[in-house]
């Protein structure tokens, strides 16, 4: 085991090292979740009352969803980077070294999720700074379900960057996945106000469901169905991605 972590911690640092080089990438993430903060957030405030959704503060409802796309978004371009170090021989040059096949993932995730944690801390003080409020036991879960959703999603693009070995693949192959996911996870407005049928369709979009429980998280309703059954869905697709991207990183480097 100390020899795993000592393999993971040496992924990670070299991936630390990366980004420290070029620090705009981290700012470069967050930009979106703020600017729909800054500018969608106050479009919300007369019309949030009538959603049904637990809290009547806009900002309350908004930067769950928020966090859960910068949890998305962020880490599913995670594996372009990727791609980069193959083409560049990074992935041949650790293929003969003697780390375990999965280290090689772990390390890049663990540099992806305290990216994703810091900023998670930037759009929440945000929120704090403009008018959200929040029970911070419900506010430090819903931080971790972003992490974990976080965590998915960068696993899953290093596993589709590593199987197409292709920008110009992955780019349209990401674009079409997190459209209807933007669209059916109620990230910007609650499913209940759309049609029957999106909200019957809705029903089978995990992430609508961890974008419930993140809500219902941020205002103190921790033993709701919604809670329990988003950080269900969080820990399945973790575990999901986890697999597929230690098995494409064991494929490629046997």
């Amino acid at each position: 085991m100390t020899t795993y972590l000592r393999e993971c911690s040496v992924v990670f640092r070299r991936q630390i090292r990366m980004n420290l080089r070029n620090p705009a990438w981290v700012l470069i993430g967050i930009m979106q979740p703020v600017l729909y903060l800054v500018l969608f957030g106050p479009l919300l405030k007369p019309l949030v009352a009538s959603f049904d959704s637990g809290t009547t503060n806009a900002y309350t409802f908004l930067v769950p969803g928020l966090l859960v796309q910068l949890g998305m978004f962020g880490a599913f371009f995670a594996g372009f980077g990727l791609i980069g170090e193959w083409r560049e021989g990074v992935v041949e040059a650790e293929r003969v070294t003697p780390a375990s096949r999965s280290a090689l993932l772990v390390g890049r995730l663990m540099r992806d999720i305290l990216q994703l944690l810091v900023q998670a801390l930037i759009l929440v003080g945000l929120g704090f700074a403009m008018g959200m409020r929040g029970a911070l036991t419900g506010v430090a879960l819903g931080i971790l379900l972003t992490l974990l959703v976080g965590g998915a999603c960068a696993a899953a693009s290093n596993a589709l960057a590593l199987t197409t070995k292709s920008e110009d693949v992955m780019a349209p192959v990401i674009n079409i996945v997190m459209m209807p996911i933007l669209l059916l996870s109620g990230i910007l407005l609650p499913m209940t106000i759309g049609a029957g049928w999106l909200q019957r369709t809705s029903d089978f979009m995990p992430f609508r469901w961890i974008v419930d429980g993140v809500r219902d998280a941020f205002v103190g309703n921790l033993d709701t169905s919604g809670v329990m059954w988003g950080t269900t869905w969080a820990l399945v697709l973790f575990g999901l991605a986890f697999w597929w991207g230690t098995s494409v990183f064991r494929k490629e480097n046997a």
